[in-house]
Order: structure tokens, then sequence, then C-alpha cells
């Protein structure tokens, strides 16, 4: 049996890098998926529809509270439930030192990377709560379990999307709501490729596996949190990184 049979799973960022090749895992694990994302998601669907996956699209902005309510929402009355949620839409917010960073820029990367994730499990809670439980499986970052110089909103949110995943995790425990995270190190993804390689080359020497990793490898991870194989799992900060946070 598939790892996601008849599961109903929304994959917000899902046109694009991790949340792309997280929507597709998903189908491909039996699960009815909802692509959400500020980008137009049909080619993801129609990638996937030709496979014979079960896919849709629907185009919002994570920062917007009645974008992300009206998407959860919808989603439990049109497919009769809500069983997980992957909040994989984020910016990577340019790079500063505190001091030069701009508050234009701050403010914008918090919107997205933190209370975006924020206001998907806000909503996405109560259509869980409906149907008996479900998986929240959200992004972070290795950047939000260490300090890297000139990164300080995806730093800070990152972080902010660790601590959200563990005190969701707790409080909706009694609730068979399982809350998980992913912290990727560096990844092949559209984001990862605007960075200068110089800058990559750097990074890649602090990660033992001396690799880029890819989006399908951190699919796969999320696939697992949010399936029942993973059922004793919750409020973890998974590592996904190549090594790179166990020096």
């Amino acid at each position: 049996m598939r790892m996601l049979e008849g599961k109903v799973v929304v994959v917000t960022g899902g046109a694009s890098g991790i949340g792309r090749a997280t929507a597709l895992k998903c189908a491909a694990e039996g699960a009815r998926v909802v692509v959400a994302d500020v980008q137009d998601g049909n080619p993801v669907v129609a990638a996937a529809r030709a496979l014979g996956d079960d896919l849709r699209s629907r185009r919002i902005d994570v920062a917007v509270s009645a974008d992300v309510a009206d998407l959860m929402q919808s989603t439990g009355a049109e497919l009769g439930r809500l069983d997980v949620l992957i909040a994989a839409a984020g910016i990577g917010g340019g790079s500063a030192a505190t001091a030069d960073y701009t508050e234009a820029d701050f403010d914008r990367v918090i919107a997205i990377n933190l209370k975006g994730v924020f206001l998907c499990m806000k909503y996405a809670i109560p259509e869980m709560l409906r149907n008996g439980g479900g998986a929240i499986v959200n992004i972070a970052s290795v950047m939000g379990l260490v300090g890297l110089p000139r990164t300080p909103a995806y730093s800070a949110a990152k972080g902010g999307v660790v601590q959200l995943t563990k005190v969701a995790a707790i409080e909706y425990a009694a609730h068979n709501i399982r809350v998980n995270c992913i912290c990727p190190g560096m990844i092949d993804t559209p984001m990862v490729q605007r960075i200068p390689a110089a800058n990559q080359r750097h990074f890649l020497d602090r990660q033992p596996l001396s690799r880029l990793g890819t989006a399908e490898e951190i699919a796969a991870a999320a696939v697992f949190l949010a399936s029942d194989a993973s059922s004793f799992t919750t409020g973890a900060a998974l590592a996904v990184d190549g090594g790179f946070t166990a020096q």
C-alpha cells in the first residue's frame, strides 16, 4: 500500500523547488494533493496527471490571512477532509549584515517564511480537528538551528518555524495532530541556484557529504513525517543536511 493512500494533502509553495517535489511525491504515494502557490501550479498538476496522479492547483499568498483561510476551508469542503499540511512556501530574502539589512526586506521575509507558516497551521488545524487528526510538516532550515552570517531575517524566520512546530506539537498531541519540521541544508532548488557559486562552495565545504541535496530527498522525508510510518514522531526538527549540523 502506498504511504499516503486516500489522504488529502495541501502543499504550499508547491509550484517549484522543494514544494513541487513534495507535491509530486505525495501524489505518487496515493494522496489527493492541492498545490498552493503564489505562482502558477498548473504545470505541476499537468505533470502529475500525466502519470495518473490526483493534483489540483490554487493560487494564494501565504502571507494573506484570507487567502490561507479560504484554501484550508475550501479544501475541507470540496475534498471532504484535510489530513496533511506541508508548509513549504518561502523566499530567500537576500544577504546583508544585520545593521545593513533593510526593514522592508526583513518584514517581507518574516511575513512569508514565518507568518505564512503560522497562518497555514492556524487554518489547517480546525479542519484536521473536524476529521479526528492529521499531520503537519513545516519546512524550516538548518539556518533555524545554527547561525549563518548575513541572513538575519531568513535565520530568524526559520528559527521561528522550529519553535512554532514544537509549540503546536505539544498543544495538539492529545487531538491526534502530529506537527514536525524539516531543516534542509543546501538543496539544489531555484532559490539556491541564484546564490553565487563562491557562496555555495563556502557552504558545501562545511557540509560533510560535500554536495547539494536534492528536492526529492527532502520530499521523501516530508512524506515519511506525513505518513503513519512516523506515528510516534511529533515536535521534531529533522535535519536533512548532509551532516552540516552534526559538527
